[in-house]
């Protein structure tokens, strides 16, 4: 059968993706954020998933105000990188995952979760700069990323968004459904977003460092108590777009221990401020 073997974590700031395309990533304010995710380009290496399980959120290209699905997993063979207002970014095209991905929606569905199935839909920063900082950089025109991906777009932008009891409810829906399909998968599955910050009104460029490594203590150990993180302590501690973190909370519902299994072994841990206006946050987790 297919299994989650690790989980990752990462903030997927659009200006980290302006820095890799413009071959900056040395420039002395942006070495110190691409230094502290070499380990896990050598861990991709070493790990190579058959799938990843991508879970971000869309910045208003595949979805505006006129259609927000809370939960929407791509089920197509390709997603191609969005134009985000200065052109697509110059890497490869997204590959697919259908069969599992519909697997996947279908197990899910029938455990009550309602997913929107997305047949085509363009990728945008929030799940191709986490590609670009794990997988590396090669040119668009001669690479491919090491495998399949899922797409799992959360709404985190328009209220009501879901909260992290219901993300973490469906990482464990998830699982549930990875380890019913028959093929055998080496599937990884990634929270992305976060973590402190605000892009608007007086509180604009707000960092809650001891919000962000208490969360991050908080998943790695007791990650039911992070699921009832209420929004309203999301918007104080860690700024209006620090809800973005209750995404890491499905990643973390798929692993084993929350099913009764052995805690995860943390395999890396990175944190740093500033990126733009935002605290980097970084972890890999393995179902030991």
């Amino acid at each position: 059968m297919a299994r989650i073997t690790a989980s990752v974590y990462t903030s997927h700031i659009p200006a980290i993706g302006a820095a890799l395309d413009q071959g900056k990533t040395q420039e002395p304010y942006w070495q110190p954020v691409f230094q502290g995710y070499e380990f896990s380009k050598t861990w991709m290496q070493q790990n190579k998933p058959d799938v990843i399980f991508l879970v971000y959120n869309d910045h208003a290209t595949a979805f505006d105000l006129d259609f927000i699905p809370t939960f929407a997993i791509g089920t197509a063979a390709s997603y191609a990188p969005a134009d985000e207002g200065w052109g697509p970014r110059p890497v490869p095209t997204v590959q697919g995952h259908p069969e599992l991905a519909a697997h996947i929606a279908h197990s899910v569905i029938q455990q009550d979760f309602d997913l929107t199935i997305v047949n085509k839909m363009p990728v945008d920063h929030g799940l191709t700069v986490p590609l670009s900082l794990m997988c590396g950089q090669p040119p668009a025109s001669d690479f491919h990323w090491p495998c399949p991906v899922i797409p799992l777009a959360v709404n985190v932008v328009q209220y009501p968004v879901p909260s992290g009891q219901r993300c973490f409810n469906l990482g464990q829906a998830i699982r549930r459904a990875v380890e019913t399909y028959d093929d055998d998968l080496n599937v990884h599955i990634w929270g992305t977003g976060g973590m402190s910050h605000q892009l608007q009104g007086p509180r604009a460029g707000l960092i809650n460092k001891a919000f962000d490594n208490a969360f991050l203590d908080q998943l790695i150990a007791d990650p039911a108590a992070a699921a009832r993180i209420p929004h309203i302590d999301y918007v104080r501690e860690a700024g209006s777009e620090g809800i973005e973190l209750v995404m890491w909370l499905i990643a973390r519902g798929a692993m084993a221990d929350v099913a009764g299994g052995k805690p995860p072994r943390v395999a890396h841990r990175f944190y740093h401020v500033p990126a733009s206006n935002t605290a980097v946050g970084h972890l890999i987790l393995e179902n030991t």
